[in-house]
This record gives C-alpha cells, structure tokens and sequence, in this order.
C-alpha cells in the first residue's frame, strides 16, 4: 500500500490548480522527471561562461523614492529588480548572494556583483517573492532585509512556510492565483498564474504555489512574472483581457537551453517577445539571464536572441529592454 505524500507547506481545498496536495498547471506541464535530468545531462553542450564579466552599469545607487508619474526599474541582478513607482520602493525575488543553491560552496555562481549594493537599497516598502527556487527565494537576503526594512513580503500560497523558517517574524502576505493584496499610496499587487513549479529539494516538488504578480499603481500596471514557460501564451492573454494592458512587463528572457529540457518551465526570447505582444504591454524589462548559468546557453545568448526577435516582429528596441546589472530604466509615460 502506497502512503499519500503530505504536503509540508499548505493544506487547503482543492481548486483547479491544487489538488489536495500538490499545486499544478492547469492543461499544463509538471516538471521534468529523472528521466529527462539524465538524458539533459548525458547529451547536453553547455557554452562556458566567463568566470567574471564586467558591469558597465555596477554599482548604481538608486534615488530614495520616484513619485507622480515616474516608473522606474533597475537590475540588481538575474530576477532580482528594485520597481519604483507612485511612492513605493518594491523588490522582486531579492538574492544578493555569490550562489544560488542550498550549499555555501558549491552551485551557480554569480558572475557579476549585485548592481545595487544591499547597503544603497533605499527603504524598502514591499518583497515580492514569485516562487522558492534557489534563485528566487533567499533566506540570507531575506534576513538581512527583515533585519534593516522590515518590508512586507508578498508570495503565493504555502512560502510563508518556506519564508517564516529562517524568518519567523517576517510580515508575509499569502496570495492564491487571482488573490489581491492593498499597498500604500492607492496601489495594489494581484497574484495571477503562470506556467511554472517549485522546490526547496527532491522531495518537496510543487507543495508551495508559483504565481506572476501585476502591480497596479497610480503611476500605471506593472505585469512581473519570475518563471515561466509560454504555454501556447494562454497567461499573456489571460492578463491582456483581465486588465486591458500594462506599461511595463518584467520578463524573463534567458534559462532556456535545451529546449526538451526547459521548454516547460521557462521560455526562450522568442516566446519572450510573443508574450509582451500578447499580454498588451507598452514596454518590457528583460531578465533572469547574464548573472548565473543554469542551463546551456552562452552568457550572450539570451540578448542577442532577443534582438533578433524584435526585429523579426518589427518592434523597435528600446520597447524591450534586456537590463544588464545596475542598468535603470525609465518607462516612458503612456499617452
């Protein structure tokens, strides 16, 4: 007799992306099985990264706050983004430190320092966390952000388990898929799904929730999204007839190589362009790419791909911006 896994994270109803004990993609994939781990690494061509590449933009030391109109990101590095809009000093899957991976000594290594230093953040209001991978959720960074902002963090179901473990005094807000929470200022954050999973190890796969976040805020919406595969777009135009369309989307652009291997859990900047067509964004902000390497591609890949495509799709440039570390852009105002 086979004993029922229990989920360590969450317990709650069954909906239709929870079935009692895992969570899942509707009409989706799950994550690749050891099957495919082992045929990936048997046959894979990883392109070598250099160990160190210099940031042109590194270190950038942000303003305290950007008010009235003004929406401003800025690249601390790979899905880690300070978002500054309407008055609010917002961070996204903060990781500050040399390696991704459970383990101090070995595993991904960042090739460029953070782009903004942990000691120039300016105050931070709220911590958006996507989902628990390594490079996502850092309970060092999230320490050392309890400690010195105290900012309230936002995640989706069951990483308040993951979080208040290392962090037991944090202020974590919980969203299901479609939840939303109130933010200073007249602003709002709404979780909303993506194509993706989660884990903390090998037995412990798709127990919390993964989501995209959309900011609204008077400055105008902001769709974030961590991780995701493109699944045929069905999330673009779910956000694109939700909320009509958005002045930024921060999209992830690199991880995505062998395509057997990843094609589930992140898209390739092709995928990437398509989705910021489809999900009716005005301007885009490119990342997950150039700071650690998880999977084949070369380091320049991810963005002379995402050139390509934009001219394929007679978009011009700087409506997509892949934001090297320490990089701020500026969104243009909409009309």
């Amino acid at each position: 007799m086979r004993l029922q896994k229990k989920n360590r994270y969450y317990s709650g109803p069954k909906s239709d992306h929870f079935d009692g004990t895992l969570f899942f993609n509707p009409d989706g994939m799950n994550p690749p099985g050891l099957a495919e781990v082992v045929k990936w690494q048997l046959a894979h061509k990883r392109t070598p990264w250099p160990k160190e590449v210099a940031c042109r933009y590194a270190p950038h030391t942000p303003d305290a706050l950007v008010t009235g109109n003004g929406m401003r990101v800025t690249m601390i590095g790979h899905a880690s983004l300070l978002i500054q809009a309407s008055g609010l000093n917002i961070l996204t899957d903060p990781v500050f430190t040399e390696r991704v991976s459970p383990f101090d000594s070995v595993g991904p290594k960042r090739v460029c320092p953070p782009g903004v230093l942990f000691e120039d953040l300016p105050k931070i209001d709220v911590v958006l966390i996507t989902h628990n991978h390594y490079d996502h959720l850092s309970h060092t960074c999230l320490k050392r952000l309890q400690a010195d902002h105290a900012p309230r963090i936002i995640t989706p179901l069951g990483n308040d388990t993951v979080i208040r473990r290392k962090v037991p005094d944090a202020d974590v807000t919980v969203l299901d898929w479609g939840g939303q929470a109130p933010l200073p200022g007249g602003a709002n954050v709404f979780a909303e799904p993506c194509h993706h999973w989660s884990a903390r190890g090998v037995t412990d796969r798709r127990m919390a929730l993964w989501a995209a976040f959309v900011l609204e805020t008077p400055a105008g919406r902001i769709y974030h999204i961590g991780d995701t595969s493109f699944h045929e777009g069905r999330n673009y135009r779910a956000a694109a007839e939700k909320y009509g369309g958005f002045r930024l989307a921060n999209l992830p652009i690199g991880a995505y190589e062998p395509r057997f291997f990843m094609k589930n859990e992140h898209q390739d900047p092709v995928e990437a362009v398509k989705g910021f067509e489809l999900c009716n964004a005005a301007y885009a902000a490119g990342h997950h790419f150039g700071t650690f390497q998880l999977t084949d591609e070369g380091h320049d890949d991810p963005v002379k791909l995402l050139k390509a495509a934009l001219s394929d799709a007679g978009i011009d440039e700087e409506r997509f911006r892949p934001l090297e570390p320490g990089e701020a852009f500026d969104v243009p105002a909409l009309d």
